[in-house]
């Protein structure tokens, strides 16, 4: 894929699940990746795998996002990847703080790879962000407000980014996998609420395959999907991103 090839990949949430799945998937492809996440020592193991570059961030800060484009230079794709769904909670039994740090991560954490990014971007006239979105962006599930009402903002930030910046060349969208199989589905699974909670294992996707997703996404099949969500869970989906149909 020359549209992979040599590329410069930022990945945020790269220390595990999709991050870290998407980021074997890129270098072997012959990405440059740069690795952010909190957890160093996965990090650093997995960038000595990738050969990539550790960075570590706490996306919710926005000084160490910044800091984290900054020395990363020119960056031809950013894959806004960290975000939280624990604790799992009806609204009347969550806990505010939480709730709160789930924001932080999933919605301005977020805006924080944006606002970093898109200035270089634009002012050079091209680059991909892709942002991980979720079917929970357009559903309502029960214990999972946060998750839901984050997933929406970060459609509402692909959709205003991708109106903004499609013009100076630079592309913005999102990527609902559906369900796959990381620690995220272990907690989903755990709580007991709703019913994916209930979802057998066996149903949830290999987070390779998000990888293998994005990695076409990068390329000309993802203009179609400027401002908007690809999706995973349609047989049309699959086919385009070479996949096993649902």
């Amino acid at each position: 894929m020359d549209h992979v090839t040599g590329k410069t990949v930022l990945i945020t949430g790269a220390s595990k699940g999709i991050g870290a799945a998407t980021a074997r998937v890129l270098a072997e492809r012959g990405a440059h990746v740069v690795l952010a996440a909190r957890s160093v020592d996965a990090l650093t193991a997995l960038a000595h795998e990738t050969g990539g570059r550790a960075m570590p961030c706490d996306v919710s800060d926005f000084a160490q996002v910044q800091a984290l484009v900054d020395a990363t230079g020119t960056i031809d794709v950013l894959i806004n990847i960290a975000g939280l769904i624990d604790p799992i909670a009806r609204l009347a039994d969550s806990d505010a703080a939480a709730w709160a740090r789930v924001v932080e991560v999933n919605v301005l954490g977020v805006y924080h790879g944006l606002r970093a990014a898109l200035p270089g971007m634009i002012a050079r006239g091209s680059g991909t962000i892709i942002n991980i979105s979720s079917g929970a962006a357009t559903s309502a599930l029960e214990g999972w407000s946060h998750y839901c009402a984050t997933k929406a903002a970060v459609l509402s930030l692909t959709r205003v980014a991708d109106a903004e910046a499609r013009a100076a060349g630079v592309r913005v969208l999102g990527l609902s996998p559906g369900t796959v199989a990381t620690d995220m589905q272990r907690q989903i699974a755990a709580s007991g609420l709703n019913p994916v909670s209930q979802l057998d294992w066996g149903t949830h996707i290999p987070p390779a395959w998000v990888g293998q997703a994005i990695a076409m996404l990068m390329g000309p099949a993802g203009d179609a999907y400027c401002g908007t969500d690809f999706s995973l869970k349609t047989a049309e989906g699959r086919t385009r991103a070479n996949l096993p149909p649902p």
